[in-house]
């Protein structure tokens, strides 16, 4: 809650404050960046969404330039998203951005304690993966 308070993860109309993407925007952009073009059904089965849900996101990531379709590079039959120049571009700047502010609050902090911190929120977030039955990271 002091995140979203302080601005860091705040989003207002679906926007992290001071921030370029919608934070599903900016979630799907991520995963697609780490493990290259993703179809619909690689993509609900990486977030555990429905494919409605995300057709009508990539949908929008599409009109708004982030993302295309191509076909899949090693010949199957679904199509895949890939970033674009601008939507990796947008990425990388909105990355920059929440590094900016987590500098900001860790500026005092000795380097292993940042350390310890991020391999504890690494734990955390495998170990949520792992509860919600998509262990991380994928096979």
């Amino acid at each position: 809650m002091l995140l979203s308070r302080h601005g860091l993860m705040h989003h207002r109309n679906g926007r992290r404050k001071g921030g370029l993407l919608e934070r599903s925007a900016y979630i799907l952009l991520s995963r697609i960046r780490v493990q290259g073009p993703m179809s619909i059904g690689e993509l609900s089965d990486a977030f555990g969404l429905d494919a409605s849900t995300l057709n009508r996101q990539t949908a929008a990531a599409m009109r708004a330039g982030l993302v295309e379709r191509i076909p899949d590079p090693e010949g199957g039959m679904a199509r895949k998203f890939r970033l674009t120049d601008e939507g990796a571009r947008l990425l990388d700047e909105e990355r920059d951005g929440i590094i900016h502010s987590l500098d900001q609050v860790m500026a005092d902090w000795p380097d292993e304690d940042i350390a310890a911190f991020a391999a504890y929120l690494r734990r955390f977030n495998t170990d949520i993966e792992r509860l919600g039955g998509r262990p991380w990271p994928r096979p």
